[in-house]
Order: structure tokens, then sequence, then C-alpha cells
């Protein structure tokens, strides 16, 4: 099975990195983006805050609502962009 972008073994597709490219995360509550663009070494220590964060404060949220999308983009663009 061919599949862009990744490799496809035993049911599951893996991503292939290129040296260009870094994965970054957005991480949702219900389906609103609270942070953006997390980097992969701060992502962990984000997620874990976050859930305990959300059990802790009283919100409209809670744990099952975060949710969170890994998205690989390029170095280059990422660093050269202007905001």
């Amino acid at each position: 099975m061919k599949v862009h972008g990744g490799i496809y073994r035993g049911g599951l597709i893996y991503r292939v990195m290129t040296q260009t490219q870094e994965k970054i995360y957005h991480i949702y509550a219900k389906d609103k983006c609270i942070m953006h663009s997390v980097r992969e070494d701060e992502f962990s220590t984000t997620w874990k805050t976050l859930n305990i964060l959300v059990g802790l404060m009283k919100t409209d949220y809670e744990a099952k609502d975060l949710t969170y999308e890994e998205v690989f983009v390029n170095k280059d663009i990422r660093l050269n962009s202007s905001y």
C-alpha cells in the first residue's frame, strides 16, 4: 500500500520526517485551538499540565475535551516566516 508521506506497516501508517521538517502540535479544547505550534520537546510537559489544570479549575472543559494534532512543517518556512 502506498501512503503519501509515510510508510504503511501492519495496519499502521508511520510518518517519515525529512531533515528539513519538524513536528509541532496544536492543542484543542472542544474544537477551539488553545495552543498552536507547540514544539515537540515542549509538548509532553504542556499536555500533562493542561490535563491537570482542566481537572483543577472550574471551567466548561474536562480532560476528555482536550485533543491535539501533530503537524509536520518545513523548518525553513517556520524560521523565516514573519508574524
